[in-house]
């Protein structure tokens, strides 16, 4: 896989995105210190199902900061692009990407017909909270942060074949991202525990949660858990997956999507 830069256009809310594809309307996520080549590996076969827009976050890739702050401010700027489009969408989000997914469906539950939550977060213990605030303070420290444990968390340590590729696409885009728009994100993705019991009981459209079962902070167990809480929630767990499976487990991860909103396809 070669992860190039694709081509942007401008959407509404300044948002810049990588479209491809036609029929229904779906729109990608990524995470932090991501971009929208992330979803490369899954572009193609998404885009033979629906039109496709992958997003670039605020202050990410080609998508001006706006002074956000918490999630609610991006999932507001997620939110006037999928209103400018006028119909009816599917939103696939990835780590932070699935926190404004789920945000998206609370939000706007006429407009969101289907969400692919993955690697999402779920009420972290005690640790694994003390832990990811602790590396938003680091990350206040450095203008350019060594991204060799992020990538050994995201990756595993010593990846093999894609798997070393996608990681070392990812220290590139790490090293090379926007300092202000990486440490915003960040700190709001690391202070957010995820959605409530209330707006997953009462996410009415269906619902995918995919992680790997070597992730350490988003877990197998949170995304059975959210599952079991939505009405048509459906948890898969792709057992040698890590947390960049959108970019190590393509394929598994179209086919959980497709089979979560066969009835949004063609």
């Amino acid at each position: 896989m070669i992860w190039t830069t694709r081509p942007r256009s401008d959407g509404a809310s300044s948002l810049a995105y990588w479209t491809q594809g036609g029929g229904p309307a779906l729109v990608l996520i990524h995470g932090v210190g991501l971009r929208a080549e992330a979803w490369a590996a899954m572009m193609p076969a998404l885009a033979a199902h629906f039109t496709v827009y992958a997003l670039d976050m605020p202050g990410h890739g080609f998508s001006p900061r706006a002074g956000e702050t918490d999630l609610g401010d991006y999932t507001a700027r997620a939110g006037a692009f999928i209103d400018a489009l006028q119909e009816p969408v599917c939103v696939v989000g990835h780590s932070m990407g699935a926190m404004i997914a789920l945000a998206l469906g609370a939000e706007k539950p006429q407009k969101i017909s289907g969400i692919a939550a993955i690697s999402a977060i779920y009420k972290r213990s005690p640790d694994a909270a003390q832990a990811v605030q602790a590396r938003v303070k680091a990350l206040q420290k450095v203008d350019a942060p060594d991204p060799t444990a992020t990538l050994e968390r995201w990756f595993g340590k010593a990846p093999q074949g894609d798997r070393k590729q996608a990681a070392e696409t990812c220290r590139a885009w790490l090293s090379n991202a926007d300092p202000a728009g990486y440490a915003a994100a960040y700190s709001v993705f690391a202070h957010y525990d995820g959605p409530c019991d209330h707006d997953l009981r009462n996410l009415t459209c269906p619902a995918l949660f995919l992680t790997g079962g070597q992730d350490p902070n988003s877990t197998a167990e949170m995304s059975e858990e959210m599952a079991t809480r939505c009405p048509q929630g459906r948890g898969v767990v792709l057992e040698d997956a890590a947390h960049m499976l959108p970019m190590t487990h393509p394929n598994a991860a179209v086919d959980a999507i497709l089979s979560t909103f066969k009835t949004s396809a063609p």
